[in-house]
């Protein structure tokens, strides 16, 4: 089980549910059955309203009248009031007064003394309908939660005692294996053990697209085994598995408040309380400037301007609007910490990134191989590949992955790693030399080229005191790297790129994409001083990191962003937005969902704002009638309310 944050459709406040993690494939039949009883009590009001217009007016029976007219529109009132007349009174019990419960409880009692059934019941009715439709778009907005929730599974098969056994996945030990069948989520983080698989990633990066994994490659939590049965070890605790913590990010979102919300929210304290006293200003003070007042006709203005002057499309499509924002950024496979961070995001100037793991994949790839023609390519790459199998560095990795398997016909004697210049060995008699220039220096070997017009990292090789030439190693530029930086530039943002590697290999990759502008041979504490710099300009920055020497970088940004796949847990736990599957082009996508989310805020407070400024006028002149007022509390907040969920369908 775990606790997830929930928002009382009632009380439009946050209160704490426990839910259950498993999957029940009852859950969309239930849901629907839920959804048709939360309207009941208003079908009910809804039937005897229009049962006692239709006597009103129609009908007009001998017996609907005194008493039992009141009592058909008291009970016709109950269903719907009833619970509103109780938050009403457990908020003054806690001290808080003057809540949107207070106004309507005061409003439609009100129009009950003066006579005025039907409009008080209908007052109340919309009232509990737009309460229910704000209720059913909180639900909604909490879907991709609760999808994540139910990508978690509670139990695992692992092998103890050469047995598979079943048990809870909290239980399993770090080390220990598990089983994983054809179509089979993952419960815990670890490294593939079989030779490969094939597994959906969606629950971590948003797509469903297969991703191959390799025996040794990291597998994580909430992964799904596509094809035959498979083994991984696990490396981490479930607790601290890579989607529990994906979850407990998105789960406390909630509780990290835009300035917009929480402004409205302080707004809110002070506009209530001050509307009641104009409400009572203008019921009693026309008495000593009006000759012919009339008490009952001042008392149903004060009460129509009561029920437009309720907050409720302010204090329900603001925060549903960020919620909905959260939402959307997540089902994208995007995490964001805290709806205050889509505003932050919405305002970048300039974003700036590191370049490994972030703009590059991470992993080197030989770029180019150039050898003299005397000598045959292949059998140089042979006995390269052979020598590089006894290193572990990662630019041998990345030429064992050229060259493919090792000939294990050739024979190599006397190998050595010369500390900062390369490897040595003999094979056949001759000296074979694989490193840096230096290491040709080292052993007099001469050489036609100059290593500085190189961009890419290079390795020198010399046979038989000859020299052969040269391969180049770089880590490849992400597919969509390019569209990123396009999308940024689109956006008017500046890009920016700081980095630890050589100059050369950082312009080289900023020429490629388009980034404004780029610094190589940086230490963490250059990209500070690089950070502060942009912010001194009073520019807001967002920085883009993976390593934990990003983790600096990203606290002094005003948004941190961390790529969630390659990322440290440093960086990870430092960051304000994290992306789940690494790719760059979804920083776009984050700022345009900032910028969405903000939009449609702000046109929910233009509107309701405005609507209830006019009808709040015409209430006050006599003008408007209660009819009037519902449309301006209950319509314009079912408009915003609808305005808001639409964010949770655009796609990005």
């Amino acid at each position: 089980m775990k606790e997830v944050k929930k928002i009382d459709s009632t009380q439009g406040k946050v209160n704490s549910e426990t839910i259950s993690c498993k999957c029940n494939d009852d859950h969309s039949h239930d849901s629907t059955e839920s959804s048709t009883k939360m309207f009941i009590p208003s079908i009910v009001s809804f039937v005897l309203l229009l049962g006692g217009l239709y006597f009103d007016h129609c009908l007009k029976p001998e017996w609907f009248t005194d008493w039992l007219h009141i009592a058909w529109y008291i009970i016709a009132y109950i269903p719907v009031g009833f619970p509103v007349l109780k938050e009403a009174i457990e908020s003054i019990v806690k001290g808080e007064i003057f809540s949107e419960f207070f106004l309507m409880s005061i409003a439609t009692i009100g129009a009950f003394a003066i006579g005025e059934y039907p409009e008080g019941v209908a007052v109340m009715l919309f009232y509990a309908v737009g309460e229910v439709f704000q209720t059913l778009a909180v639900k909604r907005a909490k879907s991709n939660i609760k999808s994540l929730l139910d990508q978690r599974p509670d139990t695992v098969t692992v092998l103890r005692n050469n047995q598979l056994q079943t048990v809870k996945a909290e239980t399993v030990d770090i080390g220990e294996i598990i089983q994983l069948k054809s179509g089979e989520k993952l419960g815990l983080d670890g490294v593939l053990l079989s030779e490969k698989a094939s597994f959906n990633t969606a629950a971590l990066t948003g797509e469903s697209k297969p991703d191959s994994k390799a025996k040794n490659d990291t597998v994580l939590a909430g992964m799904i085994n596509l094809n035959t049965v498979s083994q991984v070890q696990v490396t981490t605790a479930y607790s601290d598995s890579k989607l529990s913590r994906i979850l407990e990010l998105v789960q406390n979102a909630a509780s990290q408040k835009a300035p917009t919300e929480l402004f409205f929210r302080k707004f809110a304290k002070i506009y209530t309380p001050v509307v009641v006293f104009l409400a009572v200003a203008i019921c009693f003070l026309p008495y000593f400037f009006i000759a012919d007042y009339q008490f009952t006709d001042w008392l149903y203005r004060a009460l129509i301007f009561l029920v437009i002057s309720c907050p409720c499309a302010l204090v329900i499509s603001i925060p549903l609007g960020y919620f909905g924002g959260i939402g959307a950024a997540s089902r994208n496979g995007i995490l964001f910490k805290g709806s205050n961070f889509l505003d932050a995001l919405a305002n970048i100037q300039n974003v700036v990134m590191d370049k490994t793991g972030t703009m590059t994949e991470g992993v080197f790839k030989v770029q180019e191989v150039v050898f003299d023609s005397e000598f045959n390519k292949n059998e140089i790459l042979q006995v390269v590949n052979a020598l590089e199998s006894h290193s572990s560095h990662p630019i041998a990795t990345a030429i064992r992955q050229y060259a493919d398997a090792v000939n294990s016909d050739i024979s190599l004697q006397n190998i050595e790693e010369i500390s900062g210049y390369g490897l040595k060995a003999d094979i056949n008699g001759k000296e074979l030399l694989v490193g840096n220039f230096k290491l040709m220096d080292k052993f007099s070997i001469t050489y036609d080229i100059n290593p500085n017009n190189i961009v890419y990292t290079v390795i020198a090789i010399a046979y038989d005191k000859k020299f052969v030439g040269y391969i180049t190693i770089a880590d490849s530029i992400k597919e969509d790297a390019k569209m990123t930086i396009d999308k940024l530039k689109s956006l008017n943002i500046k890009t920016t790129m700081l980095s630890g590697d050589k100059s050369s290999i950082v312009q080289s990759v900023t020429e490629k994409l388009g980034i404004d502008n780029a610094f190589g041979d940086l230490l963490p504490e250059d990209k500070v001083n690089k950070i502060k710099e942009i912010k001194a300009k009073n520019e807001t920055v967002a920085f883009v990191g993976d390593g934990v020497n990003d983790a600096p970088v990203i606290a002094l940004s005003d948004v941190g962003i961390a790529m969630g796949g390659l990322g440290s847990d440093a960086t990870i736990e430092t960051a304000d937005v994290v992306i789940q599957d690494d790719k760059p082009s979804k920083i776009p996508v984050a700022i345009n969902i900032g910028k969405q989310t903000k939009k449609i805020v702000w046109q929910n407070i233009t509107l309701a704002l405005g609507v209830k400024g006019i009808i709040l006028i015409l209430g006050a002149s006599g003008l408007a009638t209660m009819w009037e007022a519902v449309f301006a509390d209950v319509g314009v907040a079912l408009l915003a309310i609808l305005n808001a969920v639409r964010i949770q369908k655009m796609k990005f």
